[in-house]
């Protein structure tokens, strides 16, 4: 009965231990769900430093001034020393207006990849990178330029269609002889004059420039036809009124003279009977 009894015991004594163990290695576990990770520059998750004053922090990680060359234009970036070419992507996206993905960085000569950190790239405090933008990206931007230009000028041509119709009108009543007046001439010139503004203000590169040349030149054309139409219509409206002078001067004068006219008045042959009788009585 007394061996029985040992082993009882002992066998309780070992479920406490075992217990103690299970109860200790839980707090482990749950000590180590209380830390807390930080992300380093690279992408390294850390234990999170406690305790650290921000003097500390700031000494740990200084700050550095990068001059970043883009299109003609320098930009000062203060980044910290530690911080990735992606971070500095982010900033410059920022200042440029330019899309992460479509930036390149170039230092020493080098591109750059957005993971690698500036530090051990070797960038220093004063240090110069090229901001340059992907080819790519540049060509697909002039096609969506082109694009927008080319519809802006199918705009134009549509509005210059219309006037077109006007031209035509009076050149067909400038042969017709029918008097214009001055007043169509002048907006109808105002008018395209204002389309010709409208193209100078499109950006065009490639084919939407030679469509935007050629519909100058056809503004131009429309433009030096309204100056000739209008000079015949000039000419029309002088000539027709001396064609009304003068038909009025003519019959003025036969009615008042008889001057150009084949018979002579009445009252002209009576006084010349008069004075013949009187010179033969004296």
């Amino acid at each position: 009965m007394r061996k029985k009894a040992s082993t009882s015991s002992k066998s309780k004594n070992e479920v406490i231990k075992d217990e103690n163990k299970y109860t200790e290695g839980s707090e482990v576990e749950n000590k180590a769900c209380i830390i807390d990770w930080e992300v380093r520059p690279g992408g390294l998750l850390v234990q999170k430093r406690v305790g650290v004053s921000v003097e500390e922090n700031s000494v740990a990680d200084p700050m550095i001034k990068i001059k970043v060359s883009y299109d003609s234009c320098y930009h000062d970036v203060i980044v910290p020393a530690e911080s990735t070419f992606g971070n500095l992507k982010k900033i410059l996206c920022e200042r440029t207006g330019l899309h992460p993905n479509v930036q390149r960085l170039l230092f020493q000569g080098k591109e750059k990849d957005e993971n690698e950190c500036l530090h051990i790239a070797g960038v220093k405090d004063m240090s110069k990178v090229i901001l340059m933008e992907d080819p790519a990206s540049k060509e697909l931007k002039k096609i969506q330029v082109n694009s927008v230009s080319c519809e802006a000028i199918a705009r134009v041509r549509v509005e210059v269609d219309k006037l077109s119709h006007k031209v035509v009108a009076i050149e067909e009543a400038v042969k017709r002889g029918t008097r214009v007046e001055d007043r169509e001439f002048v907006v109808l010139t105002e008018l395209f004059m204002i389309q010709l503004l409208r193209l100078d203000s499109i950006e065009a590169e490639g084919e939407a420039r030679t469509q935007r040349r050629k519909e100058v030149h056809r503004i131009q054309r429309f433009v030096d036809m309204l100056d000739n139409f209008k000079a015949r219509n000039s000419k029309l409206a002088s000539n027709c009124s001396i064609g009304t002078n003068t038909m009025v001067t003519t019959k003025w004068e036969k009615f008042d003279s008889g001057i150009g006219s084949l018979n002579a008045p009445n009252q002209l042959h009576q006084s010349t009977k008069i004075t013949q009788e009187w010179e033969v009585f004296d």
